[in-house]
């Protein structure tokens, strides 16, 4: 965001909690259960992952999704939104109590609108007067947005759809939504981002080609986080984790051959990366790299002892060799 506009922006953001106490009490509460974003950013990842559903469909992009499987993102959203932070069911209002608000915070009704275009989104005549969470992500862009927003028809774009649902206009979206996390980075959704080659050389064509391509995904996109989502879509499987463990010609044992270790989102592995210097994999989230033991000519590059020896990020001179084994991590749970 230009920093004129954030600053602006963030102005705006404190005479709205002056002017709305329900407003300021539910946003202090959500970032009170998710100071960083990173649960919010979580469901959106895993929500766009459920619609592209790699596993059975080989999918990637936003792009690839039909017009219905579009639509049904909001409720995907709003659904797993309240699974992550519990909030309880909203009531009914208007005329005929026959809207139901998606959800009651503090004793406050909430509705919670999801656009993958920002700005968007589209708030029913019964939301008038009344809260709603305004939510945006972008895969293509990396990141993503969530708001709350007192619902005036003055904020409002006049006419609207069939079923006079209406959009806030775009100068109010500075000023009249406060903003909880505004063009935050969304966990990276890989085989979008790649470049065609290398993901033409991940997605091998072809019946009982799973394995394969999960090791070339490994293989080929190297110190950057991996979500779950890209391990099902190049494994296309139900157990698909079955293709990262160790094992005869799985992932994990074939690499360690070229000097690579997939290290997950458990408390040693992550502590593992964070001695070398390398990507972090936070939830649902896995980091491959290749390392060398450490030598006179790697000076004092930051190190870790693993099965009695000391291991640094290897450098493109570095010959390959067999990696070590990670330590195990039976039964504990990701950080």
């Amino acid at each position: 965001m230009n920093p004129d506009v954030k600053a602006v922006t963030w102005l705006a953001n404190q005479e709205l909690l002056k002017q709305d106490p329900d407003l300021a009490k539910i946003a202090e509460h959500i970032r009170s259960l998710d100071p960083t974003g990173q649960r919010f950013a979580t469901v959106l990842r895993d929500t766009i992952d459920q619609l592209l559903n790699g596993e059975s469909t080989g999918r990637y992009a936003w792009k690839q999704l039909f017009k219905t499987e579009k639509t049904h993102a909001g409720t995907l959203v709003e659904i797993n939104l309240q699974r992550e932070f519990k909030f309880a069911d909203g009531g009914d209002v208007g005329d005929e109590g026959e809207h139901p608000m998606d959800y009651r915070i503090l004793g406050v009704d909430v509705d919670c609108k999801f656009s993958q275009d920002f700005g968007g989104w589209m708030i029913p005549p019964e939301a008038m007067g009344y809260l709603c969470l305004l939510v945006w992500a972008d895969d293509y862009k990396n990141c993503w947005s969530a708001g709350l927003f007192r619902v005036r028809e003055e904020f409002l774009n006049a006419g609207g759809n069939r079923d006079k649902k209406l959009t806030l206009k775009a100068e109010h979206r500075k000023d009249k939504v406060f903003w909880l996390w505004r063009d935050a980075p969304l966990p990276e959704n890989v085989l979008l981002h790649l470049p065609q080659s290398t993901r033409d050389q991940i997605l091998l064509t072809g019946p009982r080609q799973g394995q394969r391509r999960v090791i070339e995904l490994f293989r080929r996109v190297q110190n950057r986080r991996i979500g779950r989502g890209a391990v099902r879509t190049a494994a296309q499987q139900l157990d698909y984790m079955a293709r990262l463990r160790e094992g005869k010609n799985r992932a994990r044992t074939v690499l360690r051959e070229d000097g690579i270790v997939i290290v997950g989102p458990y408390g040693k592995h992550q502590a593992i990366a964070r001695q070398l210097g390398a990507e972090v994999p936070r939830r649902g989230e896995f980091v491959s790299f290749r390392v060398a033991e450490a030598g006179p000519h790697h000076g004092d590059r930051p190190s870790v002892e693993l099965e009695g020896r000391h291991w640094v990020l290897a450098t493109p001179d570095d010959p390959a060799v067999t990696a070590p084994r990670l330590p195990k991590v039976a039964g504990e749970d990701e950080v």
